[in-house]
């Protein structure tokens, strides 16, 4: 799993995707999400606006993403 740091509150998915270098526009990442492609927490989410505080995890593509704050 590849922790993504985050220094506010929570990040959208959308946000987390480009922050994690899995897309490299937005647009990617709205197509991605509302394909189905991307797993939260282990279930499917298509909001592309969905909040991801620490301790939530992403999917795509077999690779997990984290969400963790700055130590």
């Amino acid at each position: 799993m590849k922790n993504v740091t985050i220094h506010t509150e929570y990040i959208r998915l959308q946000d987390l995707l480009k922050l994690a270098n899995v897309v490299e526009s937005g647009g990617e990442a709205k197509e991605l999400i509302q394909n189905g492609q991307v797993k939260v927490n282990g279930e499917t989410c298509t909001m592309r606006g969905k909040k991801l505080r620490p301790g939530d995890c992403a999917e795509y593509a077999g690779q997990e993403y984290g969400v963790a704050y700055e130590s």
